[in-house]
């Protein structure tokens, strides 16, 4: 945690999703407008009334901007929880009971992972029809969860060779107590990268497929807005703030959880941050060579 807090990648990140998660919070505080009421003349330019301006059905687009934040984010954090509880119940499971338990899960995580992911949560959409924000968080959650098993396995194969695992068992301790205070603590980095990357894929996917028009058009949501601005045809009236906000918040957003990843696997493991250390050695260097 230390590491963490005087990793700048991390702090940066951290202060964005803050600033986001706050945002969406405190939506009814900043906007006096309904986000699916019309408000103002269609794609109006923005103004004092209207920052960011408003839809072809004259909604305002900063209070559905905000507003949608909450579904986006709700998705996001949503669905990568899930994806990461499987994933890593999964993968401790399978990576220390070994045997018939260890082919049966590794059975099914190769099988999702061999199917394209994208093809199928497409396929899963078009068969449920105008997919609301909760049955995509659903879908997302079940059909994403295979690498984070792998990967969980794999450092849990590594873990139970340890000797305070070797005299947990010999001490009698129970299976699922090995498991849970012995093995997952030390697998923690390792869930909360996955649970990181799983939050980004959970939130770009959502937009994507209600971009494609599979999810549910009158939610609030970054996604719909996206939708909704690509069937007004936004770019081509002119009105760019229409198609343009809710690119901007889904790229800041990106931005904030890709540094938070990022430091967060700096900090787990220690030859990522050599870049730095030989940053500072080149320093020194230099300051030698100055005073010789």
């Amino acid at each position: 945690m230390s590491g963490l807090l005087r990793n700048r990648k991390a702090l940066v990140g951290v202060a964005i999703i803050l600033f986001i998660i706050i945002v969406a919070i405190a939506a009814p505080l900043i906007t006096q407008y309904d986000p699916t009421a019309r408000t103002g003349r269609p794609h109006q330019a923005p103004s004092l009334d209207h920052l960011l301006g408003t839809t072809r059905i004259g909604q305002d687009v900063f209070s559905r901007l905000i507003y949608g934040a909450r579904t986006s984010l709700a998705v996001g954090f949503g669905a990568g929880l899930l994806i990461t509880i499987v994933g890593t119940a999964l993968g401790i499971i399978s990576g220390y009971r070994g045997g018939k338990t260890d082919e049966v899960i590794s059975f099914f995580t190769n099988m999702v992972l061999v199917v394209p992911n994208l093809p199928l949560l497409l396929v899963l959409a078009a068969f449920i029809g105008q997919a609301s924000p909760l049955v995509i968080a659903l879908i997302l959650g079940g059909t994403s969860w295979a690498w984070g098993a792998r990967v969980t396995r794999a450092e849990t194969l590594s873990v139970k060779q340890k000797d305070f695992v070797k005299s947990a068992e010999t001490m009698g301790e129970p299976q699922w107590r090995i498991m849970l205070f012995e093995i997952f603590p030390n697998v923690i980095s390792i869930v909360g990268i996955n649970f990181i990357g799983s939050v980004i894929f959970a939130i770009i996917t959502e937009a994507t497929l209600e971009f494609l028009g599979l999810g549910d058009p009158r939610a609030v949501s970054w996604g719909a807005m996206l939708y909704n601005a690509q069937k007004a045809s936004a770019l081509s009236v002119g009105a760019w703030w229409d198609i343009l906000t809710p690119c901007f918040a889904l790229a800041l957003l990106g931005i904030g959880m890709s540094l938070l990843n990022f430091a967060v696997d700096e900090v787990a493991n220690p030859r990522l941050r050599t870049g730095g250390q030989l940053g500072r050695w080149k320093t020194l260097i230099r300051t030698g060579e100055g005073r010789l």
